[in-house]
């Protein structure tokens, strides 16, 4: 997707101030119906943290996270989080939360490398979530059995916006499609890219849940990137759906069961980063001192773009642009935020 897409004919159905209404009410019933299924509490999170407790999300290890010194702490180092996949495991052992109980909270970064389109801004915003599970949990049907639970309320927010917003219609299937990145592949043999596969599949099903990401496939390529220290990558998955205004596969949540001991040694070797098996976070994991957990991150601007059937992310969330993207936004009477 290049900088700016206008789909033909797209004319956004809310002006600025019914859109700010309409993200409240978009926001406001998915978190009230998620954290009843899902038996979430919310809590407070950091902004930042300090780079030696291992706590932010690496992701594919080449991103640059925001940094800054703090005066009054002799210009300590810190970092604004790219996700708190990390500190909410740490959270929910520190806070005494028990098995089948869990924590949420809104979480906002800032992705300074990204690279921005319709659907991608450097600002990023998205509930935060993780649960307690046994070491039996650790299984595909737990992590399938909480993708089933997080597209329910994904289709009941859809209806509840439908019945609000006439010019909304329910577009998502009944039931979500599941297969793995290496089936996805032997689906596609002849499709180079992971992303290609990825829409041609959404665009079949509607929705789809797309497991293992991390590990190399058969093909010596891997489909995406994962940190190697939260994520199991043999029990993690991503939520895409078809997007019919952009005619895209678009990732509306990403989640996982987190790593074991054997799980997480595993994936740094193979990541090539041993030596953050001597972090504080990656010990504690290794000392077993952490509960077994599942989690993930649902994002709150693409969900209401997504509900909302707006082109751009910028419709839905304030943030920076490129002044060419703003220009084209501006003539094809576009309001960003």
């Amino acid at each position: 997707m290049s900088k700016m897409y206008i789909p033909e004919d797209y004319v956004p159905a809310l002006n600025l101030k019914e859109t700010q209404i309409a993200i409240k009410e978009v926001k406001d019933f998915f978190q009230r119906q998620i954290t009843a299924e899902l038996n979430l509490h919310r809590v407070s999170a950091p902004l930042f943290v300090t780079p030696e407790s291992g706590l932010n999300d690496n992701l594919n290890g080449v991103e640059r996270p925001v940094a800054f010194g703090i005066k009054e702490q002799d210009d300590r180092e810190v970092e604004v989080v790219h996700s708190l996949a990390k500190w909410k495991r740490m959270a929910l052992g520190r806070y005494g939360f028990s098995v089948g109980e869990g924590l949420y909270t809104d979480m906002n970064a800032i992705r300074r490398d990204e690279e921005t389109d319709n659907i991608h801004s450097i600002f990023v915003d998205q509930w935060d979530w993780e649960k307690i599970i046994t070491k039996e949990d650790r299984n595909i049907e737990t992590l399938k059995e909480t993708v089933r639970t997080v597209y329910k309320v994904l289709r009941k927010t859809e209806k509840y916006m439908s019945i609000k917003y006439d010019y909304i219609q329910e577009i998502l299937p009944k039931d979500i499609f599941f297969i793995t990145t290496q089936e996805l592949e032997d689906v596609f043999p002849d499709v180079s890219s992971p992303k290609e596969r990825e829409y041609y599949i959404a665009k079949a099903k509607g929705a789809v849940c797309i497991m293992q990401i991390g590990d190399v496939l058969e093909n010596g390529e891997r489909h995406d990137g994962r940190a190697p220290d939260y994520d199991d990558w043999s029990l993690n998955a991503d939520i895409v759906v078809y997007y019919p205004v952009l005619d895209i596969a678009l990732e509306l949540s990403s989640m996982g069961i987190r790593v074991d001991k054997d799980a997480l040694l595993s994936q740094l070797e193979k990541a090539g980063c041993p030596e953050r098996a001597e972090l504080p976070f990656q010990k504690a994991i290794i000392e077993e001192k952490l509960p077994y957990t599942i989690g993930g991150g649902i994002g709150q601007s693409r969900i209401c773009m997504f509900f909302l059937r707006k082109a751009h992310i910028g419709e839905v969330q304030s943030s920076m642009w490129p002044e060419e993207v703003v220009q084209e936004a501006t003539a094809h009477e576009i309001s960003l935020l």
